[in-house]
């Protein structure tokens, strides 16, 4: 299960996000927002923060303008490592090497093309389970 959620200026790119999900067959929450009325994008990034870190939902996805405030508020979570993505590239590196549990991006910085290539590499991506990456992380969350 994944849980999704954005703020007002991540809604559009959220709804062609959903609907690729559903054709892929990936069962999702929606934690909101729910429109293009201005809302406070913290709050739907520690929803979504939370149903991640207690297990609720194996992966999260954020959008919301930029994708920067949406994941620094994500990453005051505990357990959550929120990675802003913007290429192919960075969303399998995030995942091989950080084992990051939530996908962020920007809308008014990624087209919806490129924005579903990056979550289609983000969910087929595997951690690589790497002793050094082991390490890391568990350097991160101390």
């Amino acid at each position: 299960m994944l849980a999704l959620g954005c703020d007002h200026g991540g809604f559009e790119l959220m709804q062609e996000v959903k609907a690729h999900l559903e054709k892929r067959g990936f069962e999702f929450k929606d934690f909101g927002c729910y429109s293009t009325d201005s809302v406070d994008y913290p709050e739907y990034a520690k929803k979504v923060a939370h149903a991640v870190a207690d297990g609720e939902c194996e992966l999260g996805i954020l959008i919301c303008g930029t994708g920067i405030g949406i994941s620094i508020a994500a990453n005051k979570v505990k357990g959550i490592r929120a990675a802003l993505c913007a290429d192919c590239f960075s969303a399998q590196a995030t995942k091989e090497h950080n084992n990051a549990n939530i996908l962020a991006m920007g809308a008014r910085t990624t087209g919806p093309g490129l924005a579903l290539k990056i979550v289609d590499t983000f969910l087929d991506t595997p951690f690589s389970n790497d002793e050094r990456h082991i390490r890391r992380i568990n350097m991160i969350e101390d």
